[in-house]
C-alpha cells in the first residue's frame, strides 16, 4: 500500500490514494488548472475590501388572501445582482448600493410585484396569490431564463410546489407523469426515464444534470436514477428538455436532458424535515406486506449577507419489488424468445428471473455417448435415444439470491460565499450509497454502491466557472446470473451433476418410466445435496462466490471508475446590443478502473478517455414582439474518435399574445459509451465486448470473423465503431387561451445515422459456418446500423384551470421507429400510444389548506428488447393519488398518497420487477 502523502491532501486525491489507483496520478493535468482557479478565487476574495458602503432595507411580506406571512419569497434588486429571501415570518433584509431602489418580489403561486423604496423605513408588501398557468421560467431550453410559454423547443418544468403536492412517493417518480415520458423500473430505487424512444434500464441517450454536474456513474455511463444526487427537500425544480440537446449540453443528449436544481441556502433557510412511512407488497404472496420508510432532513442558514451553507440527508428503506417472470426463455446465442414450458415440463427450462439454469448441455452428445463408450452393454439402448437432449441445471429464483432490502442513503452539503455583490463561490458535494438492482445484459445487484460528486464553482449574472469530479465505487456489486451459475458449480460441478443425471435418467427409462418423468427423477437425483435457499450452507457458499472478482472466477464487479470535468460559460447579452450571445466550453476525462471485471483494463492500468468541447449560441429578435431566431453550434472531440459539430436553429413566432409557434432544426450525437468502447464481460448468453479494436484482436474476430446468429452463412467482418448522430425537425404550437387553457402540440421527425446497437454473432474455432447456436462462442458486439434509422412522433398536452383552483391536465403521445435492419436490435422499447390524465388542486377548502392530486396513466403494449431478454410487454394502466393538508402556522404539511392505488401489479420492462401499490403518509416541517 503506498504511503499517504500530505501534499496530496485534497479530497479527490486522497480518495484516489485510498483506492490505490493510477487516476491519482492522472490529475496532473488538472492540478495546474486547479491552482490557477484557486489564485483567481483568492484574488476575488481580496476584492471584498473594495465594496462600497451599502444601505439596508428591511420589511415583511404577507398574503392578501389569508393575511399570513409568506416565507421563501425571492427579493431582488431590479437590474442588479443583490438578492435575498424572506424568512419563516415573512421578514427580509437586503443591502443595496443606494436609494431609491426598485425591489422585485417573486414566488411560485403569487403575482410578481415591483416596489420602489425611497427610505430605510420598514416596507410592507401585500402579496397577491395567483394561479396563472404557463408562467413558469425555464433555463434548459436555451441556457438563459425565459417563460416556458416562449421556449423555442419542447420543455417541461416541475416546481418545488408541484413536487410537494405530487402523487408520488419520491420526487423522481413525478417525471413519469410528464408527457411522452417512459419509465423503466429496475428496482424501487432505480428508475430510468426516457423520451422519444430507446427506453431501458439505464439510458445513454438522456443526459441528467444536477446543479450543473453530469449525474452519470462513470463506469455505467448513465445515471443510476436518483440513487445519487439531491435529497427531496433540497430540490428547487426539475426541467425536462425533450429531444436532441447536444448542441448546448454535450454528447449524450440524443433524446433529451433532465436538469435538477437545488435550493440556494441564501433563499431557502431554516430546518426542514420530512417523515414518510407506508406499506407495500399488498397481495404479494411471495414477499408479504412490508413497510416503506423515507426520512429526510435539511438545514440551511445565512450567517451574513455574504455567507450561507446547507446540509441535508435522506434515507429510503424498503423491501424491493420482486422480479418474478418465470416464463421459459429459449436462448438463441445472445438473443432468444419466450416459449412454453416450466421446470416440471421442460428439462431445458430457463426462467427469465430464475438464475443458474442458464447452464445447459446436450445430454446425448456430452454425456450419454461417453457412457456408451465406457459401458458397452448400454450403447445399443443409448443409440435409440434422440440426438439432441438439452438439459439445464436447476436454478434459483431472484427472491432466493438477492437481498430483498433496498436502501438508499444520500448526504449533501454546500457552502455559498458572495465574493462580491455579483460573484458567488460555491463548494458543494453530493454523496449516495445503497442497495439496488439493475438490468443490463444480466440482472445485477448493486450492493453497497457508492458515488460521490464534488464541485467548486464561481458564478455571476453573466458567467460561471465550474470544476467537479464524480467518484464511483461499486462496493459489493455483482452479476446475479453469473454468481448463481458459479454457485451451482461450487456446490456440485456440472460434470458430476450431469453424470449423475444421465445415469438416473437411463435407469428410469429402462424401468419403463415415461421420458418426462424420467427427466424429473434424474433431476431429483442430481440435485441431492443442493443447498436450500436461505440456509446457512447456502448463504456461506453464495457469499463466498459473490465476493470473488469476476476475473478470479466469481461474480464481483470491482468498478472504481472516476470522472473529472471542468467547464465555463459567458453570456454576452449585456455587452452586445444587437444579439444575445453565449459561449462556453468544457474538458472531461473518464478513468475506467475495474481490474478486468467489467472493462478490458488491468490492475494498476486504468483506461483513460478524454473529451473536450466548445459551443456558441446567438439569438436575435428579427421582428419586434413577433419573431425570434436562435442559432447554436457545438464541437466535441473524443480521444478515440474524430471531432463532431452539432448545430441547432430555432425560430419562435408569436402570431398573437400568448400564442407561440416554434420550429426547430436540431442535431445531436453521442460517442460510444465507455462500455460500448471497452466492456469485456462474460455473461449468461455469451461474451459482451466493446467496439475498440484491441478487443476484436484479443478474440481474433478480425482474422476469424464470426457469423450472424440469424444467418449462419453470413459472415460479419470487424468494423470500427463510429459516433451516432441524429437530425431532428420539430414543429410545435403553444398557447395560453383566456388565461385558463394552456395548450401544447408538437410533432417531430428524426433520422439516426450510424445508429449504435448490438449484433449477435457466433465464432467457430475453425472458421466454418456454424450449424447451431452451440457450435461456437457467442458474442454480442457493438455495431453501427447501415443506412438511416428513422423515428417520428407527436404529443398533445393540455392544462385547464377550473373554478375553485382545480386544474385538469392531460397528454396523449406517440413514438414510432422505421428502417431498422432485420439483423440489428434497436431496443426502441416505446409504446406507439400513451396517455396521462390528471386533476389537481394545490389549495382549496378552509383557508385553501387542502390539496389533492389524482393521476391516471396508460400505455399500449409493445415488443421489449434488451441484452437480457426479448419479449412482449403487455399494456397497463395505473392510478396515483395524493391528499394533503397544510398547517401554515408551523409551515408544515400532512399528506396521504398512493402509487398504483388500484394495486394492479404490472411491469414496464420484460425481466424487471412487478410493481404493486405503495401507500404512504407523511409529515413535512418547514416546507411551505
Amino acid at each position: 500500500m503506498p504511503k499517504y502523502d500530505r501534499r496530496q491532501s485534497s479530497p479527490a486525491l486522497y480518495c484516489q490514494w485510498y483506492k490505490h489507483r493510477e487516476p491519482c496520478q492522472t490529475l496532473s493535468t488538472m492540478r495546474k488548472g486547479v491552482r490557477s482557479f484557486a489564485v483567481l478565487l483568492t484574488a476575488l476574495f481580496f476584492s471584498l475590501s473594495l465594496w462600497a458602503q451599502n444601505v439596508t432595507v428591511s420589511g415583511r411580506v404577507s398574503s392578501t388572501g389569508t393575511g399570513e406571512n409568506v416565507s421563501n419569497v425571492s427579493v431582488k434588486v431590479k437590474g442588479g445582482t443583490q438578492g435575498t429571501t424572506t424568512d419563516g415570518a415573512g421578514n427580509f433584509t437586503i443591502s443595496v448600493p443606494s436609494l431609491p431602489v426598485t425591489l422585485v418580489f417573486t414566488s411560485v403561486g403569487f403575482e410578481t410585484q415591483e416596489v420602489t423604496v425611497n427610505s430605510t423605513a420598514p416596507v410592507t408588501i401585500n402579496f397577491a396569490p395567483t394561479t396563472i398557468i404557463g408562467q413558469e421560467v425555464v433555463v434548459s431550453a436555451s441556457r438563459t431564463p425565459q417563460r416556458i410559454l416562449e421556449a423555442p423547443v419542447t420543455v417541461d418544468r416541475v416546481s418545488a410546489v408541484a413536487i410537494r403536492n405530487a402523487p408520488a412517493a419520491n420526487y423522481y417518480d413525478f417525471i413519469g407523469n410528464l408527457r411522452g415520458v417512459d419509465v423503466v423500473t429496475s428496482s424501487l430505487t432505480f428508475k430510468t426515464p426516457t423520451t422519444r424512444g430507446f427506453s431501458g434500464s439505464g439510458n445513454y441517450r438522456v443526459n441528467q444534470i444536477v446543479d450543473g454536474m453530469d449525474n452519470q456513474a462513470p463506469g455505467l455511463n448513465f445515471s443510476v436514477g436518483s440513487v445519487i444526487g439531491l435529497t427531496e427537500l433540497d430540490v428547487e425544480s426539475m426541467e425536462l428538455l425533450t429531444g436532441a440537446s447536444s448542441a448546448l449540453y454535450g454528447p449524450g443528449g440524443m433524446n433529451g436532458t433532465i436538469l435538477i436544481n437545488s435550493k440556494n441556502p441564501f433563499r431557502y433557510q431554516g430546518l426542514s424535515y420530512q417523515i414518510k412511512t407506508g406499506i407495500m407488497h399488498i397481495g404479494d404472496q411471495e414477499r408479504g406486506v412490508s413497510p416503506y420508510y423515507n426520512w429526510a432532513v435539511r438545514w440551511a442558514k445565512k450567517t451574513s449577507d455574504r455567507f450561507a451553507f446547507k446540509i441535508g440527508a435522506e434515507l429510503i428503506k424498503a423491501q424491493d419489488w420482486l422480479a418474478r417472470d418465470y416464463r421459459n426463455y429459449k436462448r438463441l446465442g445472445t438473443t432468444g424468445q419466450i416459449s412454453a414450458g416450466t421446470r416440471e415440463t421442460d428439462p431445458n427450462y430457463d426462467g427469465v428471473n430464475v438464475y443458474g439454469d442458464e447452464t445447459t448441455i446436450n445430454l446425448r452428445t456430452s454425456v450419454l455417448d461417453l457412457i456408451a463408450q465406457q459401458v458397452p452393454f448400454l450403447a445399443g439402448y443409448i443409440s435409440t435415444l434422440p440426438g439432441n437432449i438439452p438439459v439445464s441445471r436447476t436454478g434459483y429464483t431472484e427472491n432466493q439470491v438477492v437481498n430483498p432490502t433496498t436502501i438508499n442513503f444520500k448526504f449533501s452539503g454546500a457552502v455559498h460565499y458572495k465574493v462580491t455583490s455579483g460573484i458567488e463561490a460555491v463548494l458543494a458535494g453530493n454523496w449516495g450509497t445503497g442497495n439496488t438492482v439493475y438490468t443490463g445484459s444480466d440482472r445485477y445487484s448493486l450492493k453497497d454502491l457508492k458515488v460521490g460528486q464534488y464541485k467548486l464553482e464561481l458564478n455571476a449574472k453573466d458567467w460561471f466557472l465550474r470544476g467537479y469530479t464524480t467518484q464511483e465505487n461499486a462496493g459489493e456489486s455483482h452479476n446475479i446470473t453469473v454468481t448463481t451459475r458459479l454457485f451451482n458449480e461450487a456446490w456440485k460441478p456440472s460434470p458430476t451433476w450431469y453424470q449423475q443425471y444421465a445415469f438416473a435418467y437411463l435407469n428410469a427409462l429402462q424401468a419403463g418410466r415415461p421420458d418426462l418423468e424420467a427427466h424429473n427423477i434424474a433431476r431429483s437425483t442430481a440435485d441431492i445435496g443442493r443447498p436450500a435457499a436461505g440456509s446457512e450452507q447456502f448463504r456461506q457458499l453464495f457469499d463466498e462466490v459473490r465476493k470473488k472478482p469476476i476475473s478470479a472466477g466469481g461474480g464481483l464487479l470491482l468498478d472504481k471508475s472516476d470522472l473529472y470535468m471542468a467547464e465555463g460559460q459567458y453570456n454576452f447579452g449585456s455587452k452586445i446590443p444587437f444579439a444575445d450571445v453565449i459561449i462556453g466550453g468544457n474538458w472531461k476525462q473518464y478513468v475506467l478502473n475495474s481490474e478486468g471485471t467489467l472493462f478490458a483494463d488491468k490492475i494498476d492500468s486504468a483506461i483513460k478517455i478524454s473529451e473536450y468541447g466548445a459551443y456558441v449560441q446567438a439569438g436575435r429578435e428579427i421582428i419586434k414582439d413577433r419573431l425570434r431566431l436562435t442559432a447554436s453550434g457545438r464541437y466535441d472531440k473524443n480521444k478515440y474518435f474524430e471531432g463532431r459539430f452539432t448545430p441547432r436553429v430555432t425560430a419562435l413566432y408569436k402570431p398573437a399574445p400568448d400564442h407561440n409557434i416554434r420550429l426547430s432544426f436540431q442535431t445531436a450525437y453521442r460517442f460510444p459509451t465507455t462500455q460500448q468502447q471497452w466492456i469485456d464481460l462474460k455473461t449468461t448468453s455469451g461474451i459482451l465486448i466493446g467496439g475498440n479494436r484491441q478487443l476484436a484482436e484479443k478474440y481474433n474476430l478480425i482474422n476469424n470473423a464470426p457469423y450472424s446468429v440469424k444467418n449462419f452463412n453470413e459472415r460479419v467482418p470487424y468494423q470500427e465503431s463510429k459516433p451516432e448522430s441524429v437530425t431532428s425537425f420539430e414543429l410545435g404550437y403553444k398557447a395560453l387561451i383566456q388565461k385558463r387553457l394552456l395548450l401544447d402540440i408538437v410533432g417531430y421527425y428524426g433520422t439516426y445515422q450510424d445508429f449504435i446497437t448490438r449484433r449477435d454473432v457466433i465464432q467457430t474455432p475453425t472458421g466454418v459456418p456454424p450449424v447451431s447456436t452451440t457450435s461456437g462462442t457467442g458474442f454480442s458486439i457493438v455495431a453501427n446500423a447501415p443506412g438511416k434509422v428513422k423515428t417520428y412522433g407527436w404529443a398533445l398536452a393540455a392544462e385547464y384551470l377550473l373554478p375553485a383552483n382545480f386544474v385538469l391536465s392531460g397528454s396523449l403521445s406517440s413514438d414510432k421507429i422505421e428502417d431498422v435492419p432485420t439483423d440489428f436490435r434497436a431496443s426502441f422499447n416505446t409504446p406507439d400510444l400513451r396517455s396521462v390524465l390528471s386533476i389537481s388542486n394545490s389549495g382549496f377548502g378552509f383557508n385553501r389548506n387542502l390539496g389533492a392530486n389524482i393521476t391516471w396513466r396508460w400505455q399500449k403494449g409493445f415488443l421489449y428488447e434488451s441484452d437480457f431478454v426479448v419479449g412482449e410487454l403487455p399494456a397497463y394502466h395505473t392510478v396515483d393519488l395524493a391528499v394533503s393538508y397544510k398547517v401554515p402556522t408551523i409551515k408544515s404539511m400532512f399528506k396521504f398518497g398512493a402509487n398504483n392505488f388500484l394495486n394492479q401489479y404490472y411491469r414496464n420492462a420484460v425481466g424487471n420487477p412487478s410493481i404493486g401499490g405503495l401507500y404512504y403518509v407523511s409529515f413535512a416541517y418547514n416546507v411551505l
